[in-house]
Order: C-alpha cells, then structure tokens, then sequence
C-alpha cells in the first residue's frame, strides 16, 4: 500500500513537469521584452529611435510582452491539459481533450452559479459586495478565483476518470458511445457536478488557503530554511516538484496585490510584479521560496564537483573530470542538480545531509540579504541574468549572490573534500576496483543500411529486459518505469548506459540521466518499436562483476590455504572463507553448470563466461556428501543470496583437514583481474570483484 501511495505520488509529481515546462520560454519572453522596453534604460543610453515607442524593435517586444502573459494568465488550463497528459495510461491524446473540454465545462458551470446567486451581474459587472480578487476572468470565464488549483483538480479527475472507461464497452446499439468517446462524455458529466459542489465548497478552501500562506509567512527565515529543507530532502524520491509548486502557483506562496489585480502564488507575484511600471523592488517574501537556489545551483554544488573530483583516484581523473564538469556545467547554466547529487547521494549520505543543510541555508540567507532575484524553472545562470541582472540591482540586489555564491563554493568545497578523506568516501572515482567508463558509442550496425541505438539496448537490458517493464516514462531527468520482477534489474549495465544514479521503491525504478532522459526515453521508444531482443542478448556486463560474501567468516588469502596447490593459484585466483555458519549462498548471479557427486564443490557460470569454483573444505570428498545438503541442481540459474548448501559444519570440522572454502576464477584469460576485500564480513557484505580491463562499449 504504501509503495503504491509512493508510486501515484511520483508519477503526479512527474505529470507537474510539463506545464513547468513551458515557464522558462515564457519568462524568457517576458524578461527580453520588459528589458528591452524599460523606459529608465531607454532614456538612459539614449536608444529611443532603436527601442522607443512606435519602432519594429518594440512592436515585437510587445508581442513578445502579451504571448507571455497570456501563458501566465491561462496556466490553469496548461496544468489541466498536461496532468492529463501525464497520468493517463493509454490513449493520451483523448485524455488530453476531456481535460480542456472539462476545464471549461466546470468553470461556465461555476460563472452560471455566481450569476444566479447576484455576485455576478446581468451586465457582466462583480457585485459591489465581493470580495476583490475571489472572482476572476480565465480564458474570457468570469469564475472563482481558483488559480493552478482549478487547473490541478481538472487535470487529476479528467485523468482517473480516463484510466477507468477508455476501455469501457456497451451494448451493440450504444457501441458508438464506448470507448474513448466515452471519456469526454463522463468528464462533461462529473464536472458539471464539480463546478456546483466547487462554487459552494471553494470559499471555505480559499479562505484556508490564504490562513496557511499567512501563517507560512508569519515563520519568518526559520520558515524559509525548513522549506528549503524539505524541498531538497524530496530530491532522491522525485516529490519535490509535488512539494514546491503549491508555493509557487498557488495562495499557500502568499497573495498580493499588483497593479490592482490580486495575485497568487509566489512565482506568480513574481512576474506579475515585472510588468508593474511602479514597482520599485520585487516582493522578498514571494522570491523566499526560490532566489536561494542561485547560491547553491551556480556556486555551491560545482564547489562540491570540484571536491569529488580532486580527492578521485588518478587512473579515474580524467574521465571522472569529464563527467563531473558536465554535471557542474549543467547546473550553473541549468539550474538541474540530479547529475551531481545522484553521485554522491547512496554512496555517500552524509553529504547529501550536508548539500540539504546548506541549501536551506541558502535561501534563509537570500531571505536576510533581501535578494529577490525570480526564476521560471530553476536557478540557474540564464534564469540569474534574466531575472536578476537585467531587472536591476535597485528591484532584485542581485549582485550579493556573487560574494554570498563565493563562500558557499569554498564551504562546498571545504566541507566535501574534509568529509570524503576523513571517511574514506567512496565518491566518483574512488572506488579502488572500479574504473569509471563514459558510454561513448551509441550506435552500432544493424546491417548495411540501418543502426541501433546501443544506449537503449544497455538500459532494457539493465531493466531486467523488454518484458520486465511497464508505464515507461521521463520527467526533467529521471526515466521511470514499472518493474516486475526486481530481482532482474542490473544496476551496472544502467550506470554504464550513462545514468548518475538508480533509485528503487516498491515495482517503481527511477534512472537519473540528467536532461537528457526525455531524449534518451524517445530513443528507448524507437528502439522498442524497431529491433528485437537479439542486440539486448549480446549484452553482458564485462566490466565489473561484484561478488557478495557467502558465509559470514573471515576472508583471508588463497596464499593462507592449507591445500598447496590451491595456494600456489594452480587452479586460478581466488580467495578462502572460514565459515562461521552452516548456510551457504550464492555470491552472484549466474548459472549452475558443475556439482560434483559427492556435493562439496559447485561450479558458477558467470554472465560473461567466466568460471567461479567454490570448493568446502580440503578433503573433504572423502565424506561422500555427507554433512551436505544441496539446494541447487544443474543448469539452475541462481542470483545473488539464493542458499547453494546447508551444512553441517562441526562435522566437516571434526572429520576434514579443514573447513576452509575456496572461490577461485577458474581458467580466466590475462585481462581478468580478481579484486579481494579481505577482513571479516558478514554474509552478503562485498568481499570482491572480477573486472576486465578491455571494455568495447564504453
């Protein structure tokens, strides 16, 4: 259940992505013509023949000016239609059309509610007795002053609606009404019904609303760092954007008044306040909920990138540099993080603790220093020079994020490179037995004429395989998908296809691939359609093939051996146990291909074709199987932690030459290498790894 809730959590808050989407084409009109037609500027270089009123230059911007503003003020709608969009199943197009049909169908139902109870006169005036700013004009619409909310429950109740009779079939004579045509007939239906109950029942939620804005506003600079907290903590699970929009789009962000219009949400105010000619400086409790991020996004986290990549392993530096630029590049210009949190986040927690401590502290600060720099999307360069440089030094005091952006790039960079030396941290790059490798060759011939996207080939196969998968999908930079059977999933085959990270929870799997996952999803798609699973087949992870303790004990040298052959490697490389438990389980996943008759000795087949060995004891065929149980037969596939034995190990104390256990590679070629972890582990724990040092694919 609770992985369930998790699961329609994340895919709302991935079906928010869209509408999001559009803001930053939107205030990137915006921005450019309100610069370019601000009068002090103008008259100030003297540029009223170039930008002044009545030359082509400022017609444009106007029409850049109105496209904007007419995205800003139908929001709702874009919310609607593409939360639809999002959280259909199948037939999204249909989805998509019920929602617009819907929107419109409950907001005409609410103007006809305020008309017959007076609020909304015969002439289409606003009664003198309400309240100014509950009744406002959307798509032409007089109605309730519902905001990205209305656009919200829209978009969610279209798209139920749709999941559950798109398929739905009558009898023979009402056929033509099955289907998907049913769903904008049910929609038009239910929110009629929605509108009556909303006109009724949304007073009360507003007046709740604008009680919690009020009293989030009231928290002061302890309210702004929780809230920039949380929104970080989310990060890992995909919830943020479920987190902040509200604050942005909605009167839980706070309400205003601008140019005798009452706004709400926090972005909202934000751009509202840009085409204000009186405004003399932005609203700091509307830009609390997001001016902090430029300190963090364009200065602190590449302080972080640098860290990381100064404290990696020589041999990995250079690719390590590459991969860790990109990150830090993609989030000064960008704003979008995930590439570099996700390489720190599982392998390193306390610095995740770390990045979520000075972020809130970020926004706390930008809250103090009265920095009201806005954005569209994330804090990045572009968003910092259009909404911040070029609005003014008097209306966003944008300069002070570059001191305050100076020392967080030394307290990132600082603290990091500390913590990761101090704690042995294993960041990208430090792993002593793993070498970074950047996925280069996305392509491979099909045949004389045609490719295939190698890429997509590595992630299906890192997903458990075509058929192990379901509700594919992307947000902003993460691939998401349903999995049946987790146990089939290789994360090293998805972290060599390029991602910075994996996030399991319940059936849902989430690949963090940076900006690029709609790309890399749209080519997943093509790739679907287009090849079959041969290529997926020739996939093997060659590069590295960890292997898990079998039996807690202790991990000693294959040199400590009391067989002397097996300590002089005769056999292969390898490593003893002594075992301390009488359940033995499989280190890897593979294949059984060898039991000998007298079951102290069982052969593993790895992926890559590579032989493991794991011998019982020295001596101990004399036993005649006895004080063995087997679990596994051959020809078995087995997977990491599945039992092999169950043994009786006081017995093989007392009647071998001891009860040590082998697990030797067996005739492996020069370019393996066996990688041991000795010391004492528990079962499970990590005690090798067998890599290849020639890769192809990567």
């Amino acid at each position: 259940m609770k992985n369930k809730v998790l699961n329609i959590m994340q895919r709302i808050g991935k079906s928010f992505m869209l509408p999001i989407a559009i803001l930053p084409i939107a205030g990137l009109l915006q921005g450019v013509a309100m610069a370019l037609t601000n009068q002090s500027m103008i008259s100030a270089y003297q540029l009223e023949s170039v930008l002044g009123e009545g030359t082509l230059i400022y017609s444009f911007m106007l029409i850049l000016k109105n496209v904007a503003s007419a995205i800003f003020a139908d929001l709702p709608l874009i919310f609607a239609a593409g939360i639809s969009l999002g959280m259909a199943k199948k037939e999204k197009g249909v989805a998509v059309l019920s929602a617009v049909i819907a929107f419109f169908v409950m907001h005409t139902t609410i103007n006809t509610m305020l008309m017959l109870d007076g609020q909304i006169l015969s002439d289409g005036a606003i009664a003198n007795d309400v309240i100014q700013g509950t009744i406002t004009s959307m798509c032409g619409i007089q109605t309730l002053e519902m905001g990205a909310f209305g656009g919200i429950l829209v978009g969610l109740g279209v798209s139920f609606l749709h999941n559950r009779y798109y398929k739905i079939e009558f009898p023979n004579v009402f056929s033509f009404f099955g289907g998907t045509r049913f769903v904008p007939i049910i929609s038009t239906l239910v929110f009629i019904v929605v509108g009556i109950v909303m006109f009724y029942i949304w007073p009360i939620i507003q007046n709740s609303i604008y009680s919690l804005g009020h009293f989030i506003m009231g928290t002061g600079y302890i309210g702004t760092f929780i809230f920039g907290v949380i929104k970080r903590c989310l990060v890992p699970f995909g919830l943020h954007h479920l987190f902040y929009l509200p604050f942005w789009q909605t009167a839980v962000g706070g309400s205003m008044v601008v140019d005798e219009t009452l706004v709400n949400g926090a972005q909202n105010i934000f751009f509202a306040q840009m085409t204000d000619p009186n405004l003399i400086h932005y609203s700091v409790e509307a830009t609390r909920y997001f001016t902090g991020e430029f300190i963090f996004m364009i200065f602190g986290l590449p302080g972080a990138a640098l860290a990381m990549y100064q404290c990696a392993n020589s041999k990995n530096k250079k690719a390590c540099g590459g991969l860790l630029l990109t990150a830090a590049l993609t989030s000064m210009f960008t704003g979008i993080t995930e590439p570099i949190e996700f390489s720190f986040i599982f392998v390193a927690p306390i610095l995740f603790g770390v990045q979520v401590l000075l972020a809130g502290s970020a926004y706390m600060i930008a809250h103090i220093l009265n920095i009201t720099v806005g954005l569209t999307f994330s804090g990045g360069l572009i968003d910092f020079i259009m909404f911040g440089v070029l609005q003014g030094q008097s209306k966003t005091n944008w300069m002070m994020i570059i001191p305050v952006g100076i020392v967080y790039f030394l307290l990132y960079y600082i603290i990091f490179k500390y913590l990761i030396i101090k704690y042995d941290l294993k960041t990208l790059g430090r792993d002593d037995y793993k070498e970074i490798n950047v996925f280069k060759n996305t392509e491979k011939p099909k045949d004389e004429n045609t490719t295939v996207d190698l890429q997509s080939a590595y992630v299906i196969k890192g997903l458990g395989g075509r058929n192990n998968f379901k509700e594919l999908d992307c947000c902003v930079t993460r691939l998401r998908a349903t999995i049946i059977d987790m146990n089939k999933i290789d994360e090293g085959l998805l972290k060599q296809s390029g991602a910075a990270g994996v996030v399991c929870s319940g059936e849902v799997i989430q690949v963090i691939y940076g900006p690029r996952a709609s790309i890399i999803k749209a080519k997943l798609e093509e790739y679907l359609e287009n090849n079959l699973d041969e290529i997926e087949d020739e996939i093997i992870d060659n590069n590295i093939y960890e292997l898990n303790n079998i039996v807690k004990g202790e991990i000693k040298e294959l040199s400590s051996s009391k067989d002397e052959m097996v300590a002089q490697k005769l056999l292969g490389d390898g490593l003893i146990i002594l075992p301390e438990d009488n359940i033995i389980k499989s280190p890897c996943k593979g294949k059984i291909t060898m039991i000998f008759p007298t079951k102290h000795a069982i052969g593993i087949t790895l992926e890559n074709n590579l032989e493991l060995l794991i011998h019982f004891g020295i001596n101990t065929v004399a036993l005649n199987g006895k004080g063995f149980e087997l679990f596994v037969e051959n020809n078995q596939d087995v997977m990491p932690g599945d039992i092999l034995w169950k043994v009786d190990l006081d017995y093989i104390k007392a009647n071998a030459v001891s009860e040590e256990i082998m697990i030797i590679v067996i005739n492996a070629p020069k370019n393996v290498e066996f990688v041991k972890l000795y010391g004492y582990k528990e079962q499970g724990e990590l005690i090798g790894f067998i890599k290849k040092e020639d890769v192809d694919n990567v």
